[in-house]
């Protein structure tokens, strides 16, 4: 068996684990990657206080009946206003609705609509002027953080708004939508997305032929903390938008619906049960896009959605719907919801991901945070996933996934420190060369022995039993690990792959510092003149002709660049 692999000069790398030098890695980290403002826009924990049930008891025995039996007689009465609008009228929602039709839905459904927020108890301060459809075929509102922000509808002249096409089949409340012509999305059909953007670009398109679109940009509803990322559907027609603000400046919130927080129900009872609930709904500018954002739909995105948060004073995240989805599922897991917010769309982008394969990746995270509290992986639970001891090594690896430095690893720097991390150091190459460095009678096989032989070297334990780790791999179960065999479960573990890379450059930062200290001259030699061109080249990097560092590795920059990416 030879002899010339690192860390088996002198037996030195059997005592590497526990006399390592320390040494400081420098680890840049991108600007981009670093965790949004607002870890979780999506919950709302609304607590009531005593006083506040008390309040709500005393007040709904009297407004909720009252308040109920107005809201049924205007909701029949716009039903009627909705079902005169739209009686005979030929083409259905592919014609849009013209004179007494159209002025009869202005008309009487934004009378009756704002009458119904009056009843149920809401105090509504309008700031800035609404543009007419000529300056602005569409506006964007936000924060969306309510069913209650249909308010902005009875503002607006009951404008088009872009509805789940299931919504149009509801009783009474179905006529009352469809009547405003909506933009219907349908989620049983693969095209929906791309339709949904043809039709609002025809309409904004259409010079006035039909009226004026409500959207809700950011898509699902927030907490009002930060405007989230905005969808482009709004945008992508290129034309002028009228960016719309909503605030609800109350003591008691009981108007927010977000995914971790009171339901629908509650709300509404809630809300009828106060005394009044103050919005304010503030119409700025209108936002004509220059040449670049009319070419750019996200440019055009980010530019509102900068305007508007700045007018808000709130920051902006990159969380998106699929946040909202991965979150479920985190749930679904037993795991902490929030554990699944990753910033989907930025991380995505970044980093080429899909939503299936970061939601496999939940899976895995999942598995290994199962023992700890909080949905984060300690050190011990990454050393027990991995099946090895906690030693230096395993320590490195660890201190690049936790870019926070707090001692633990969420689910986001999971995400990303196996895809900065450990899928580029999971090259051929790599599986090759640490193939080759198991095998060390070159017999095409890994025996257990030689597997642990390489893993208590390498991490200083020379009792450590590594029988589970070995049986996992040996996926034939022959006793023998073929490259095959290695390779599948390097490849469906890259976590391995980064770990390897980093042994090897704490070995190779060991021998450096061992030949630094082998140049250190005595004070004669100090003053005898050697010639470069005496000195064979092979002699100054003894370590370059061994299996693990190839003569084309010395400068070893293949095994850093992931660190410096990121």
């Amino acid at each position: 068996m030879r002899n010339n692999r690192p860390g088996w000069r002198g037996g030195g790398i059997a005592a590497s684990g526990a006399s390592m030098a320390q040494r400081t890695l420098p680890l840049p980290r991108q600007q981009s990657f670093s965790p949004p403002v607002v870890p979780n826009p999506f919950v709302h924990p609304g607590r009531l206080s005593a006083g506040d049930k008390l309040r709500l008891v005393l007040l709904g025995i009297i407004l909720l009946p009252l308040r109920a039996i107005c809201m049924v007689v205007l909701l029949l009465l716009s039903w009627l206003s909705a079902s005169a609008a739209t009686f005979c009228h030929t083409g259905g929602a592919s014609v849009p609705l013209t004179g007494w039709r159209r002025r009869m839905i202005q008309a009487t459904l934004s009378c009756l609509t704002r009458t119904l927020f009056f009843v149920m108890g809401f105090q509504v301060k309008v700031k800035g002027k609404v543009a007419s459809l000529q300056e602005a075929p569409i506006f964007v509102a936000a924060p969306h953080s309510s069913f209650f922000d249909a308010i902005v509808s009875a503002l607006t002249g009951m404008p088009s708004i872009v509805s789940r096409a299931e919504n149009l089949s509801t009783p009474v409340f179905g006529t009352i939508l469809s009547s405003l012509q909506p933009v219907a999305v349908s989620r049983q059909d693969p095209d929906s997305r791309k339709n949904t953007v043809a039709e609002i670009t025809s309409r904004a398109l259409s010079r006035g032929q039909w009226p004026q679109i409500l959207i809700f940009p950011e898509g699902t509803c927030t907490n009002r903390s930060c405007l989230i990322t905005f969808k482009q559907g709004a945008f992508i027609p290129g034309v002028p938008v009228q960016p719309v603000l909503l605030r609800y400046p109350n003591k008691l919130d009981t108007v927010t619906w977000t995914w971790q927080g009171y339901s629908l129900k509650e709300l509404c009872i809630m809300t009828l049960c106060q005394l009044f609930t103050r919005v304010e709904v503030e119409f700025l500018p209108v936002y004509v896009p220059t040449e670049e954002e009319r070419n750019d739909p996200i440019l055009f995105a980010s530019r509102v959605r900068q305007t508007m948060a700045t007018a808000l004073k709130v920051p902006v995240t990159d969380h998106t719907f699929e946040d909202c989805r991965l979150m479920i599922s985190a749930g679904q897991l037993t795991l902490p919801m929030e554990a699944g917010l990753v910033e989907f769309t930025k991380i995505s982008k970044k980093l080429n991901l899909k939503w299936n394969h970061v939601r496999e990746q939940l899976d895995t995270f999942a598995a290994i945070a199962s023992a700890s509290k909080g949905g984060r992986i300690g050190i011990e639970e990454f050393a027990e996933y991995l099946k090895l001891p906690i030693s230096d090594v395993l320590r490195e690896l660890f201190l690049l996934f936790d870019r926070n430095g707090d001692g633990t690893i969420d689910f986001r720097e999971y995400v990303i420190g196996l895809s900065i991390l450990c899928n580029p150091a999971n090259t051929e190459e790599t599986i090759h060369m640490a193939f080759k460095l198991f095998d060390q009678d070159d017999d095409g096989t890994i025996t257990e022995k030689e597997f642990a032989c390489i893993i208590q070297s390498a991490l200083g334990l020379p009792d450590l039993d590594v029988s589970n780790l070995f049986k996992e791999i040996d996926a034939y179960e022959t006793g023998k690990l073929s490259y095959d065999e290695f390779k599948n479960f390097a490849l469906e573990h890259p976590e391995y792959a980064k770990l390897f890379t980093t042994y090897l450059e704490l070995q190779r930062h060991q021998l450096g510092m061992a030949e630094e200290d082998d140049n250190i001259q005595s004070p004669e030699a100090k003053h005898t003149p050697i010639r470069k061109s005496a000195v064979p080249v092979s002699e100054t990097r003894p370590t370059a002709r061994n299996k693990v560092c190839p003569a084309d590795c010395e400068e070893d920059t293949s095994s850093t660049s992931d660190k410096k990416d990121d």
